[in-house]
C-alpha cells in the first residue's frame, strides 16, 4: 500500500502539472467585467468564438497551450475584479425568521399522531402528477437549493385557500394564520420561507408568489370580480387598499389588479416585496394555462411550482414572464467598484439591454414620438418607410397537376418553439442605431437595411423569403440583418442605399433560449416525448401526450406561451384609451423595449423556414399555405411519414424539416381531407393552414 507521503506528493503533481480554471460562469463573469467581448477573447488565444463560448457554458475545457495561457489571463482579471459582496444575502448576524406551521407531506405520520402546535391534513396527491412510478420524471434541483438557501426552504411560491392552509410545491401545507392582507404580506415575508434563488449573480431573488384562490380571496375581503373591467384594479378606496396603506405597504402603479405587487423600499439591501395572483380575477389566463385556475390549491401548487421551477415565478401573464426571465438571465446592472471611492456601485452589465433607447424611425409603430413627428396620423407607411418583418401568413392556389396526381389529404406540420429556435445564437443591437448612407452590408451587425430585393426570383410554388404575405417585393423595403443575409446567401447582388446599424451587440438571447428550451423538453419528457425516438413512435406519443397528465400539459401551454409572449412585448404598444397617439407610454422606458430584436427574431425564424422549405423544394415537394411555423403539404395519406421526402437510403433529407421534439424540428399539426383543401382555397379564400387541426392556428405572439 502506498504512503500518506506518496499519495500526497502524487496529488501536489498532479495539482502542479494541471491548470486550475475557475467554473464557467465565473469564466464569462470575469471576462465581461472586463469588457472583452467573446470574439476578441477568441482571437487572442488563437481560437474560435464558438470555442470560447463553450468554454464558458461548460460543454468543453481548452488544452494546453491555450490552457495555461487562458488561465493566466483569468487570473489576471479576477486580481482586477473580484467578486462583489452579493447585498441581498442575510448577513450572519440577522436571525432568521420562525418557521410556520407545517401541515406534513404524505410521508410524515397521520393528524392522529401529529404534535402540537403543528396541525396535520390528509395528504393531497395532485392529479397534475399521477402516472406510473416508472415513467416519473426526475425531481427538479429545487429542493437541493432549498436545502443550501434555508431563506426559500418551502419552495416557491403558496397557493392559499380559505382555511388558512397553504398548499405549497410537493405537497407541503402550511397553516397560514393571517386574517387580513398587511397580515399576510408580513407572514410572506417573514415566517413562510417563499422565493427562490436568483438565475444571474447579478439578478434578484424571487420575490414569494401567494395564490389565493376564490374562497381565500373573499375571505380577506376583495370581492369576487373586478368592477373596474377596463382598468382592471381596485378603486383606491377599498377597504384592502386602505389597510395595506396604513400598514406603509406600497402597490407598483399598475394597482390592486389579477397581479398586484406589494412592498416596502429595500432596507439594508433586503427587498421587501411579496406578488400576489388572484385566481377570481383571471390571473392565470386559460389561453395560456388552460384550466388551472379551476383546479384544486393543492394542484395549482404543483402546476405552477413546476413552472416556477423550470422557468421562474410567475408574476404577471405568461407574456410579462416571457419578458422577466430576458432580465433576471441578462440583467441589466451588475456590482463594479467606484474607482474613485472604492466602494461598490451599481453599472451596466455588458452584453445586456441596459437603458431605455429609442428605435429607428422604420423600426417604430405608427403610435411612437418619433414617427409622430414625421407622417401625419392617419399616414400609411410604405415598405420603404417601415420594416414589416412578420411571420408567415400565405397560401396559394393548387396546380393543375396537383389536381389530378390523386391526392387524399393535406398534411399540416408545425415547428416546435419555431420563434425560441431562432433566438438561439442571434445577435442583436445592444445599443443606440447609427444611421449610414449607401453602406456596405454587413452580416455580422445587426440592424435594418434599405435594399431593393424585388429582382431576386423564387419558384412561384414557394412563398418569397423577404415578405410576410409571401409575394414578391415590389422595390427598395426595410429588412433585418437576417433577411438581407439570407438574400445574400441565394446569391443576389446587394447594395443597401442606407442602413440603421448597431455597433454595440451580442448574442443576447442565448441564455434565453437555453433555459426555455432545457423547461420545454423536461415537461414534454414528462409527457412521454423524448428526444432520439424513432419518427413513428413520436408521432405516436404526440397524439397523447397531452392526456397523458393535465397539469405537465398546462405548464407545456405555458412555456411555449412564455417564448410568443415575451417576443411580443419587446414592441409593447400603448395599452387603454387613455394614450393620446405620438406621446410616450410606460413599455418605452423599459431597456427591453426594443422592436428591433423582435423583427431580428421574427426575421430569422422566417429565413430559417424558407431555407428548410427550398431543400424540400428541390425533392419537388412545394407547400400550398404557411402560416406562421406550421406548413400544408399535399399527401396520399393523413401522417406526415407519408409524404416527406427521403434519402435513397430512407434517412430524412438533409437540410429539409425533421420529425422529433427538439427546438426547430416539426411535429403533426393536423390533417383534413384533399376536397376540403380545395374548397378552403379556391371558394373561401382562406389561409387552410390556419384551421388544418380544426381550429385557429396562433399567431406571432403580439
Amino acid at each position: 500500500m502506498p504512503t500518506e507521503e506518496e499519495l500526497f506528493t502524487a496529488v501536489d503533481a498532479l495539482l502542479e502539472g494541471e491548470p486550475q480554471l475557475p467554473s464557467p460562469s465565473e469564466r464569462a463573469r470575469l471576462r465581461e467585467a472586463a469588457g472583452v467581448t467573446q470574439a476578441r477573447l477568441a482571437q487572442v488565444l488563437k481560437s474560435t468564438t464558438q470555442t470560447v463560448k463553450n468554454w464558458e457554458n461548460g460543454r468543453s475545457e481548452p488544452r494546453p497551450p491555450r490552457l495555461q495561457a487562458y488561465q493566466r489571463l483569468l487570473e489576471g482579471w479576477a486580481a482586477k475584479y473580484p467578486l462583489a459582496p452579493v447585498p441581498e444575502t442575510l448577513p450572519d448576524s440577522v436571525e432568521q425568521p420562525a418557521a410556520p406551521q407545517v401541515l406534513h407531506e404524505p410521508a410524515q405520520p397521520s393528524a392522529a399522531s401529529a404534535p402540537d402546535p403543528v396541525r396535520a391534513v390528509s395528504p393531497v396527491r395532485p392529479s397534475a402528477s399521477r402516472r406510473p412510478a416508472a415513467k416519473k420524471a426526475a425531481p427538479k434541483p429545487a429542493a437541493a437549493e432549498a436545502a443550501v438557501d434555508e431563506r426559500f426552504a418551502h419552495g416557491p411560491l403558496a397557493v392559499l385557500d380559505g382555511d388558512g392552509s397553504a398548499y405549497c410545491v410537493g405537497g407541503l401545507v402550511l397553516d397560514c394564520p393571517a386574517k387580513t392582507f398587511p397580515a399576510l404580506v408580513e407572514w410572506a415575508l417573514n415566517e413562510a420561507k417563499l422565493g427562490a434563488p436568483r438565475l444571474n449573480r447579478n439578478g434578484k431573488d424571487a420575490d414569494p408568489l401567494i395564490v389565493l384562490t376564490d374562497e381565500a380571496a373573499e375571505h380577506l375581503g376583495l370581492p369576487s370580480v373586478l368592477e373596474d373591467r377596463r382598468g382592471l384594479r381596485l378603486p383606491d378606496d377599498h377597504k384592502v387598499i386602505k389597510q395595506l396603506t396604513k400598514a406603509k405597504w406600497k402597490l407598483t402603479k399598475r394597482g390592486f389588479g389579477p397581479w398586484p405587487r406589494v412592498y416596502r423600499p429595500a432596507e439594508g439591501g433586503q427587498r421587501q416585496c411579496v406578488q400576489f395572483a388572484i385566481l377570481p380575477w383571471g390571473a392565470l389566463d386559460t389561453r395560456s394555462w388552460g384550466d388551472t385556475g379551476q383546479l384544486p390549491p393543492a394542484d395549482v401548487a404543483a402546476v405552477l411550482g413546476t413552472y416556477a421551477t423550470r422557468v421562474l415565478t410567475p408574476r404577471g401573464s405568461t407574456a410579462v414572464c416571457g419578458l422577466e426571465l430576458m432580465s433576471a438571465l441578462r440583467p441589466p446592472t451588475r456590482a463594479v467598484k467606484d474607482a474613485v471611492t472604492g466602494s461598490w456601485v451599481s453599472g451596466p452589465n455588458p452584453g445586456s439591454l441596459t437603458e431605455p433607447v429609442d428605435p429607428a424611425p422604420p423600426e417604430a409603430p405608427a403610435e411612437h414620438p418619433l414617427v409622430a413627428a414625421l407622417y401625419p396620423r392617419h399616414h400609411v407607411r410604405t415598405p420603404d418607410q417601415v420594416i414589416d418583418e412578420e411571420a408567415y401568413d400565405w397560401f396559394r392556389p393548387l396546380t393543375d397537376e396537383e389536381c389530378t396526381q390523386g391526392y387524399t389529404h393535406a398534411v399540416g406540420i408545425d415547428v416546435n418553439m419555431a420563434f425560441a429556435a431562432a433566438a438561439n445564437r442571434l445577435v442583436i443591437g445592444t445599443g443606440p442605431a447609427t444611421h449610414v448612407k449607401n453602406p456596405a452590408f454587413d452580416a455580422k451587425l445587426p440592424g435594418s437595411w434599405l435594399v431593393d430585393l424585388s429582382h431576386i426570383e423564387t419558384d412561384p410554388r414557394l412563398p418569397s423569403p423577404f415578405t410576410p404575405t409571401g409575394t414578391r417585393p415590389t422595390g427598395p423595403t426595410w429588412y433585418s440583418t437576417s433577411t438581407v443575409a439570407y438574400a445574400v446567401e441565394l446569391g443576389a447582388p446587394i447594395q443597401p442605399s442606407e442602413a440603421y446599424l448597431r455597433r454595440e451587440h451580442g448574442a443576447y438571447f442565448d441564455a434565453w433560449y437555453t433555459h426555455l428550451r432545457n423547461a420545454y423538453m423536461a415537461t414534454m419528457a414528462d409527457l412521454g416525448v423524448e428526444a432520439g425516438m424513432s419518427e413513428a413512435d413520436f408521432l405516436a406519443a404526440m397524439a397523447r401526450h397531452k392526456d397523458i397528465d393535465p397539469g405537465q400539459a398546462a405548464v407545456l401551454s405555458a412555456i411555449k406561451s412564455t417564448v410568443k409572449g415575451g417576443i411580443g412585448k419587446l414592441r409593447e404598444r400603448p395599452q387603454g384609451i387613455r394614450h393620446k397617439f405620438g406621446e410616450p407610454w410606460p413599455a418605452l422606458q423599459r431597456p427591453t423595449w426594443s422592436p428591433h430584436a423582435r423583427a431580428e427574431l421574427i426575421a430569422k425564424a422566417r429565413t430559417n423556414q424558407h431555407r428548410k422549405l427550398t431543400a424540400w423544394a428541390r425533392a419537388g415537394l412545394f407547400p400550398v399555405a404557411i402560416l406562421s411555423d406550421c406548413a400544408v403539404y399535399l399527401s396520399h395519406g393523413p401522417s406526415p411519414l407519408d409524404f416527406m421526402p427521403r434519402t435513397p437510403d430512407g434517412k430524412p433529407l438533409p437540410g429539409g424539416f425533421r420529425l422529433g421534439v427538439s427546438p426547430g424540428m416539426v411535429k403533426h399539426e393536423g390533417t383534413r381531407d384533399f376536397l376540403w383543401l380545395a374548397q378552403t382555397i379556391e371558394d373561401d379564400r382562406i389561409n387552410p393552414a390556419r384551421h388544418i387541426k380544426g381550429d385557429d392556428a396562433p399567431d406571432s405572439g403580439e
